[in-house]
């Protein structure tokens, strides 16, 4: 199909990233054609998730360099006089210095193979990696609306199409073995089976888990590789915000079903400790003395409406947040917890408006979900992206992986774009354009400004600090050592998250950079508005014209 796609839409995408995702979906929700195509196998980008084997391919792919000599340049040919061609990357350069470690115990696994796996893989067991963000991503806005965690619709299968992925999904529940998330969240809908109903059902194995042996050995974990869902970019999402309304009002939520995280821990000296949020937890920390509570509960309610009392925080406007919670007589032990676990900014550069308003933030969403503010997807990250291509696909939009997009076509004169050129050497005109960053090459980027953000996934036999239930998923930040230092934000999850195998706890680690999504959900919002305005316009000259007849 892809040698003989259409040669005009009114919107083309290249890559299936988030942002390009959530895009894709507003242009055909609107009624706008859409093709939507993407380089690589998989669906989601930098925000894909993988397999373990499938996220060994992506360390040996991203460690490939490519060879400069097999570029095709028969698209010049393509270009008229009054044209100026545009060449894309063909392979990705926002990550760099790809590595991965073994420490688990190197039993010989030449003979083990993935449960389902058509291909052996190399040794690895964790992959770490320094990638280039753009500043267009992360954490959303504070709004209030309910948000339905599991699909709610009625037992019969839905008729809409998407486009298969390459990788499935394995879960056991009820003790059959289910592949693929359609199925799973379809069995869910039939069976009456909520989120709330597997936590229970994971609860009531922890005892038979006791009994098992701990020690995780590398053949296991290449046998059960497809348990595996690891996150190129692991984040949290906030339970109320501009992402959650989005997934909401679009409808998206229906795809996908989310955990709450349930504790958030504190590093200090030397030691892991919980940190108490709600009301409930704050009374029953045996970590804080009964003057501490008083205190903490005391600010905490201070910042749910801060603005209110101008008054307590206007001398101290240009000053940073440490230092303004010194002012408030806050013992050392509340100020490290509000400042690095609940509010979770930088000690060196955050200024008390935007401390407090992170603490609000934080307030403002416990509760809704659970005692924490932080919602995980099931299956990891990179199940959203895939549920925005679902929906622009059930509305009617074309989808092409492994499809190479050579250059794109700018009028000189105008200086739009115009067209782009594929590997087929078939020219697509379109009206609007998006491409992943990624695709870009340095000099067209040049006065784009990135951060780069540094990750480290880990996969290990036990919890960073013990409880009672293995199935915790935790959040920590850890100080820097220098307050000029970025601090280091680590991502705990467990089994029932269907992101790693049984006796297992995947962890990320990356450096703490808060970077505004604001600009992507603005993006959706007025792509969304435009085109549905357009739409109407159409819809009503055409009913004119109907009539008149």
């Amino acid at each position: 199909m892809a040698d003989n796609l259409p040669s005009e839409f009114d919107v083309v995408i290249i890559g299936t990233g988030l942002p390009e995702s959530i895009i894709a979906a507003a242009c055909s929700r609107s009624g706008q054609r859409v093709l939507h195509v993407d380089l690589r196998h998989y669906y989601g980008g930098n925000w894909a998730s993988f397999s373990f084997s499938g996220l060994l391919s992506w360390i040996k792919e991203s460690q490939e360099k490519a060879d400069p000599r097999g570029e095709s340049t028969t698209w010049k040919e393509l270009i008229l006089e009054n044209e100026e061609g545009i060449p894309l990357n063909k392979t990705d350069q926002t990550i760099q210095h790809v590595e991965d470690f073994c420490y688990a115990s190197q039993d010989p696994a030449e003979d083990v193979e993935e449960v389902g796996a058509l291909l052996k893989v190399p040794v690895s067991a964790a992959a770490a990696s320094s990638e280039v963000v753009d500043e267009v991503c992360a954490t959303p806005e504070a709004e209030s609306e309910c948000f339905p965690l599991t699909d709610q619709t009625s037992g019969t299968k839905s008729e809409e199409t998407f486009p298969n992925s390459d990788r499935e999904y394995t879960a056991v529940k009820d003790g059959v073995e289910v592949t693929s998330l359609g199925e799973v969240l379809c069995d869910n809908a039939t069976s009456g089976q909520s989120v709330s109903e597997i936590e229970n059902n994971e609860s009531a194995s922890v005892t038979e888990s006791a009994v098992e042996p701990r020690t995780i050995t590398y053949s296991q974990i290449v046998k059960e590789g497809r348990r595996f869902n690891i996150d190129l970019i692991s984040k949290l999402l906030y339970s109320r915000g501009l992402l959650i309304d989005l997934l909401i009002k679009s409808n998206v939520s229906r795809y996908a079903e989310f955990k709450n995280v349930t504790r958030i821990l504190a590093f200090r000296e030397g030691r892991v400790e919980q940190v108490p949020c709600s009301r409930a937890d704050v009374f029953n920390s045996k970590q804080l003395t009964m003057v501490e509570k008083r205190m903490l509960m005391r600010f905490l309610t201070f910042c749910l409406e801060y603005e209110q009392h101008p008054d307590e925080y206007q001398g101290h406007k240009d000053c940073k947040f440490s230092d303004y919670l010194k002012t408030r007589k806050l013992t050392p032990n509340l100020q490290h917890f509000i400042l690095h676990s609940i509010a979770m900014v930088s000690e060196a550069d955050c200024c008390t408006i935007d401390g407090l308003k992170a603490t609000q933030k934080f307030l403002q969403c416990l509760g809704r979900y659970g005692n924490t503010p932080f919602l995980f997807p099931l299956y990891g990250q990179g199940e959203i992206p895939q549920c925005f291509c679902r929906m622009c696909a059930v509305f009617g939009g074309v989808y092409c992986l492994r499809h190479s997009v050579q250059c794109l076509v700018v009028d000189k004169e105008t200086r739009r774009c115009k067209a782009i050129i594929d590997h087929f050497g078939q020219r697509i005109s379109a009206t609007y354009f998006v491409v992943e960053d990624s695709y870009l090459s340095e000099k067209t980027c040049a006065n784009v400004s990135y951060r780069q953000i540094s990750r480290a996934v880990l996969i290990t036999d036990r919890s960073i600090l013990k409880a009672n239930s293995d199935q915790q998923i935790s959040i920590l930040t850890v100080p820097p050592i220098e307050l000029d230092q970025p601090a280091v934000c680590l991502v705990e999850l467990c089994s029932s998250t269907m992101t790693c195998m049984k006796n297992t706890s995947q962890r990320t680690y990356r450096h703490m950079i808060r970077i505004a999504q604001r600009c992507l959900i603005i993006a959706y919002s007025y792509l969304y508005n435009k085109f549905k305005s357009n739409w109407k316009e159409k819809n009503k000259k055409v009913i004119q014209q109907n009539n008149s007849k």
